[in-house]
């Protein structure tokens, strides 16, 4: 298995300046780093407190390469329906160099109504833009006098510049919530997967897991080498019951702010979101001490995780884990308590090393 921590802010300026919270998360990078963790990954999200102090994760992650040394940058993920896939594939082949090579590219859908709104963009376009986007920045990143005549977008011949650091581009993850149709796209194009395993159960992740490296193996790439990154909520504490208080605090932060970001379901739908009219229903129906029974939380004592990521491995395989250290305005000493422990206490016992390779696409 591969750990790394997820940066997603769910704070606004009432809790934390920006300027406050980039100082700690870079600080966090570093540590992580040093620490020998796998990743670092950030999201883009747009003015709610619900990841709103992150609108550009290729600025963030940019500093981040400047503060660190060998650990992998993860976009987790960037939304092509928001940018046009020429500007998106430039900087993305620009922070590929700046980090030389260390960088893996997750890419998103977006699934929050009142981001398509500002952006002027259908939900109802969300999938013919988003594989148009991955696709468009594919061939950029790998061709050379690309022409493209897309459904959104037309331009060419063109030659980007720079050409990306890796041959012949960043690893490519496709992130997906509740969509198997995802999943599969995503394994018979060979690239890797995002997933957030507290919002199914653990069967459907399970069969959206299988559904997509069965579709690897379908389309000739090896189904075990396929890389699936699994992001958690994820507290430590030297004593458990502390961590357990604490954790659930803030997780009832993060439910709050997720509450207000997911608001718009009540009264949107969208033929490309099926599903998604439950999503506040589900968002306000959520329960710490549930999660944590179900192992959808890493909360507790060392010893107390160790356990939970242990069974997690007998459900889900040899994933990568992304641990989420910052939801609900932890205060940035408890966040670096919780990386150091985990680092020093946990990740020993899945793995003697934590290789920062490639991803394979």
């Amino acid at each position: 298995m591969q750990f790394g921590i997820s940066i997603f802010p769910t704070i606004g300026p009432e809790d934390k300046s920006g300027r406050d919270h980039f100082r700690d998360a870079l600080e966090l990078a570093r540590l992580a780093d040093e620490l020998g963790l796998h990743h670092v990954k950030t999201v883009e999200h747009y003015f709610f407190r619900y990841g709103g102090y992150s609108p550009d994760p290729v600025t963030f992650l940019a500093a981040a390469a400047a503060r660190t040394r060998r650990i992998r940058l993860v976009t987790g993920a960037v939304i092509p329906a928001f940018t046009h896939p020429v500007k998106l594939a430039g900087q993305l082949a620009m922070l590929d160099n700046l980090c030389r090579g260390r960088l893996d590219v997750g890419f998103g859908r977006a699934f929050l109504p009142d981001e398509f709104a500002a952006f002027e963009i259908s939900m109802d376009d969300s999938h013919s833009r988003f594989r148009e986007g991955v696709e468009a920045c594919r061939r950029l990143w790998s061709e050379q006098d690309v022409v493209w005549e897309g459904g959104h977008h037309r331009f060419g011949p063109v030659t980007l510049l720079p050409r990306p650091f890796q041959d012949p581009h960043p690893g490519i993850l496709i992130a997906t919530s509740i969509t198997p149709e995802s999943c599969a796209a995503a394994g018979r194009a060979g690239y890797g997967l995002m997933m957030v395993p507290s919002i199914n159960k653990r069967e459907k992740t399970q069969e959206m897991l299988a559904l997509y490296r069965r579709a690897r193996a379908e389309a000739g790439h090896d189904p075990e080498t396929g890389e699936v990154h699994m992001s958690y909520n994820c507290y430590l504490a030297e004593d458990g019951a502390e961590a357990r208080r604490k954790g659930r605090a803030y997780s009832e932060v993060t439910n709050r702010v997720m509450t207000d970001a997911v608001a718009a379901w009540g009264r949107t739908g969208s033929a490309d979101y099926p599903g998604y009219e439950r999503v506040l229903e589900k968002v306000r129906g959520s329960d710490f001490d549930r999660s944590l029974g179900e192992n959808k939380v890493l909360v507790g004592s060392p010893d107390e995780v160790v356990e939970k990521v242990r069974v997690i491995r007998e459900w889900f395989g040899d994933v990568t884990l992304s641990l989420q250290v910052i939801s609900g305005n932890v205060p940035h000493e408890e966040s670096a308590r919780t990386v150091r422990l985990f680092a020093e206490h946990v990740m020993p016992r899945f793995t003697e090393s934590v290789p920062a390779g490639t991803l394979s696409a």
